[in-house]
Parts: structure tokens; C-alpha cells; sequence
């Protein structure tokens, strides 16, 4: 069948004006037209922030040691383990606190008795000056007996005062050595979580030297986060200033946070804390060191998605625009100035228009547009040769 003769004709128009019009839009857009760059200025939320690495710990955690000596008997708990305030975690052999104990007793006894001797000793002592003096009333005896007489009441008193003394020493002691007793058995002082064990049972512990670290209790929640600020950038830091972090291991999740403390020493390098002349090290210059400043913040922690000792990355928001006209960094041309910038935009003619822009927050990839630029501007990224308007 015969296509219609009107159709046909309408066909051929189309096909003569294709290349006229792909003539004009050649001659419309400018040299390199084709080979531009462009981005449009979108709306989003721009987060003016400082960036900086840390370490999660424990906000809370005790190193629970040894304060008597001896062989670790038994060990109850395992890393991992939850316990209780007062539950029994280490036993130690308490052979040698026994018998100490055992001696500090018959001490005590041996003492109580020669108390008790001396008492009757004192007490035949005061008879005897009682007499002497019945007898100085009735002239029947001498001065000198009577003065002998009351030096020996003193002088068992003295005694008896003595041993009383030695008996409450011992019994000090003792209550001593029932303590020293009591640490051989150790109870945890907090509820938590055994983090470390660093103990093994059969193990001899002297507790006289130093006290011998056998494990580790900390609340996984919160937690810390220790993060090293640099010096360029701590002065943007303050307490109670927003932050959040990510881990590697939490994906796209974020943790919110606000910064509890800046600490104001940076800690120094086991290089410079031996050998330096001075006790802690501080005003020391021309190191060429990084000096990083320590934050901490703290994070709940109740799902236990975060560990001990997993590194993180900080950051700290000094001012937050929402739902905001944005633009990139790399489409902007420096004017001298921080706050305004040049922008090329690509104009419904083809033509590029250099514009003056009001600029705000910045997080070093994207900035905020105040001014200058509308939604859904294209701007030129990279050079524009001969393009100008």
C-alpha cells in the first residue's frame, strides 16, 4: 500500500531541516561549547567542621591487683565475663597469711599472760606499801622500808601499764594480718565487664615490690572517645561543642556526641619524657613534631556496637546550615577575599557569565551560596578560555 502523498512531503521538510538547524546551534554555542565542565547549584546542608582521629576506651574501668603475696590458686572469671560488685574473682594460696595470722595470736595469748603475771605482781606490790604505811603510824618501821615500798608499786604498774600497751600493739598488728588474710581472696569492687586478664592460676604474685595487675573491669557504656586534635585546629574546639564520629566497623552509622573536656597538656613522647633535664618536659620547642591535642568525648554504648580500643574519626561541627544553596569549592575562582568568590555560569544563550558570590559555611568540598547564584545554576569547572560574555 501507497504511503499518502501529505505524509511523504512532511517527511522530506524534517529531513531538509535538520542540518540548517544544527548549522544555527554550531554557530549559537561558543568555541569549546561541547568540551565544558559544569555543575548545578543544588540545595543541601553544609557542616563547617574540624576533623580528627581517636581511640574509644572505657569511660569508667579499675585494674583490680593483688595486695597479698603468694600462687594464684584460681581464677573464676575469663575475659568477657559480666560480674557483680562483691563477687569472688581470685583466690590466692594463704598458707603463709595462716600462719602469720596463727603467730600474731599466740603472740597476743603470751602477752596477756605476762600481763596478768605483772598484775599480780603489782597487786602484792600495793599490799606491801599499804602495810608500810600502817606500820610509819605506829613508828615500827623505817623511812627507807617504806620508801622501797612504794617504788616496787610503781614500778609493777609500770609493767602492767607496759604489757597493757604491747597487748593493743598486737592486737593491731593482728587485725593486720586478718586483713592480708582477707586479700587473698579478691572480690571485684565494681560491676562490669572483665576486659583483660593478665594472670594465670600457678602464678606467684609479690605484692611487697609492687602491686601485681591480674585483671581488668570496665563499663562498656558510655564509653570515651579520645581524639587528637591537631594545634591548628584546637582553637575551634570547645566543651560542649557538637560532634559525631564513625568506625570502621559501624559502616554509615554515626555516633552523636558533645565534647566533656579539652585536655590542656598534649602528652608528651616517651622520647622527650627520659633524659629531657626537666621533670615533666613542658616549653620545649624546635621538636618539628605534630603537636595534637587530646578531646574527650562521651558515647552511650548500650547495644555494645562499640570496642575498646577501635579507632574512629571525629567530627567536630562549628556551625550547621540546613536545606541550603550549595555550591563546590572547585567551581569558585579566589578574589582575594574569603567570603566572596567568582563563579562562572553558563547562561540559556550558551554565553558564560562571571558572577560575584556571597559565600558562607564551607566543608572544604562544598560551600554555602548567599548570595549571587540561584538554584539550579550550572557553573563552569576548569578553564574557560574565550568563553567570556
Amino acid at each position: 500500500m501507497k504511503r499518502p502523498r501529505p505524509a511523504r512531503r512532511a517527511l522530506l521538510v524534517v529531513a531538509c531541516l535538520i542540518p540548517v538547524l544544527a548549522v544555527a546551534a554550531w554557530q549559537v554555542l561558543p568555541p569549546g561549547r561541547d568540551t565544558l565542565t559544569t555543575v548545578a547549584v543544588t540545595r543541601g546542608t553544609i557542616e563547617n567542621s574540624v576533623t580528627a582521629l581517636g581511640t574509644l576506651q572505657p569511660r569508667r574501668y579499675v585494674d583490680v591487683g593483688a595486695q597479698a603475696s603468694g600462687q594464684i590458686r584460681k581464677i573464676h572469671v575469663e575475659a568477657g565475663d559480666q560480674v557483680q560488685e562483691g563477687q569472688l574473682l581470685v583466690e590466692i594460696d594463704p598458707s603463709t597469711q595462716k600462719a602469720k595470722l596463727d603467730a600474731s595470736r599466740y603472740a597476743i595469748e603470751n602477752l596477756k599472760a605476762q600481763f596478768r603475771e605483772q598484775q599480780a605482781q603489782h597487786a602484792l606490790a600495793r599490799q606491801k606499801y599499804q602495810r608500810q604505811q600502817r606500820l610509819v603510824a605506829g613508828n615500827a618501821t623505817r623511812e627507807e622500808d617504806v620508801q622501797t615500798a612504794k617504788a616496787q608499786l610503781n614500778a609493777t604498774q609500770a609493767r602492767v601499764d607496759m604489757f597493757q600497751a604491747q597487748i593493743l600493739q598486737a592486737q593491731a598488728s593482728l587485725r593486720s594480718d586478718e586483713a592480708e588474710l582477707g586479700y587473698t581472696r579478691i572480690y571485684a569492687p565494681m560491676s562490669g565487664t572483665v576486659v583483660a586478664v593478665d594472670a594465670r592460676v600457678g602464678q606467684t604474685l609479690n605484692a611487697q615490690q609492687q602491686t601485681p595487675l591480674i585483671l581488668r573491669i570496665a563499663k562498656l557504656s558510655p564509653m570515651t572517645v579520645w581524639a587528637e586534635v591537631s594545634e591548628a585546629d584546637i582553637g575551634h574546639v570547645k566543651p560542649g561543642m557538637t560532634a559525631y564520629f564513625t568506625t570502621l566497623s559501624g559502616g554509615n552509622r554515626r555516633w552523636a556526641s558533645t565534647v566533656r573536656q579539652i585536655l590542656p597538656i598534649p602528652p608528651k613522647p616517651l622520647s622527650e619524657t627520659q633524659g629531657s633535664g626537666s621533670p615533666n618536659g613542658f616549653g620545649k620547642s624546635g621538636t618539628g613534631r605534630v603537636v595534637l591535642y587530646t578531646v574527650l568525648l562521651d558515647v552511650d554504648n548500650s547495644d555494645n556496637a562499640l570496642m575498646a580500643e577501635m579507632t574512629t574519626q571525629v567530627f567536630f561541627v562549628a556551625g550547621q546550615a540546613k536545606d541550603t544553596l550549595t555550591a563546590p569549592v572547585a567551581a569558585l575562582l579566589g578574589n582575594g577575599s574569603t567570603d566572596k568568590q567568582i563563579a562562572r555560569v553558563v547562561l540559556p544563550n550558551g554565553r558564560i557569565e562571571e558572577r560575584e558570590v556571597q559565600l558562607g559555611l564551607s566543608d572544604r568540598l562544598r560551600v554555602q551560596v548567599l548570595g549571587g547564584l540561584s538554584e539550579g545554576d550550572h557553573l563552569v569547572i576548569g578553564p574557560a578560555d574565550g568563553t567570556g560574555g
